[in-house]
């Protein structure tokens, strides 16, 4: 810094690349789609189950109240699925989603805790890297975030491909969810104390040769 009454260059500079890392962040974990509604009685989250990775082809389902959108079996993307299972016989696109479920409620908790050990085993390299920079800059801001997944509206699988042996599913995630960010004094600064519905696109991917039977979240988007 310089003599005393410059203007403070390196903290703008750092600020710019917060907010940039905020917003890249705010499109990976999706945006409001228009209505708010009012605070309700927190609902527990579904966790991980105690048998390994959240989100697993040979897992068992866990019924959540609400139906998981499939596509028709004669569409191109149910056709993807089926080449999907003439390679990993145990794949069931139902018990997919329920797991992509699990490995939603998971990630978004655990970018707002900070939980970077379980974000790893979930993510991509890239997706990774995505959600550690935010957690970095959120910690050095001094914010604390807290998001809250309500209730999940809509579990749909939107696309589906198959390149060699590696698996590519897109699913469209409605969700209900209280999520906001303080600032060090406990103000808000992001996001409000009301449920809000959150429309997500997440893509996973897996290799279909390989002994681990994890999707990790490749890609996000909202919709």
């Amino acid at each position: 810094m310089g003599a005393t009454g410059s203007f403070p260059i390196d903290l703008v500079l750092f600020g710019m690349v917060a907010v940039f890392l905020v917003l890249r962040l705010r499109g990976i974990l999706g945006r409001r789609t228009g209505f708010e509604r009012p605070p309700v009685a927190q609902q527990p989250a579904l966790g991980p189950t105690a048998n390994g990775p959240v989100i697993e082809g040979r897992a068992e389902p866990v019924p959540t109240g609400k139906p998981a959108i499939l596509p028709d079996p004669a569409s191109p993307v149910g056709q993807a699925l089926v080449a999907i299972r003439t390679i990993d016989r145990g794949f069931d696109p139902g018990v997919f989603l329920m797991g992509a479920e699990k490995a939603f409620r998971l990630i978004v908790g655990s970018f707002a805790s900070g939980d970077r050990a379980a974000l790893r085993r979930l993510l991509a390299d890239d997706t990774y890297a995505a959600f550690d920079g935010a957690i970095t800059a959120r910690t050095a801001l001094g914010h604390v975030q807290t998001s809250d997944v309500q209730d999940i509206e809509q579990l749909a699988i939107e696309s589906a491909e198959l390149h060699g042996g590696s698996a590519v599913i897109t699913v469209r995630i409605v969700s209900d969810q209280i999520s906001l960010t303080r600032d060090k004094d406990g103000h808000i600064v992001v996001g409000a104390e009301a449920v809000t519905e959150i429309t997500d696109l997440w893509t996973f991917e897996r290799d279909l040769r390989q002994q681990d039977p994890t999707w990790r979240l490749v890609a996000a988007r909202s919709a």
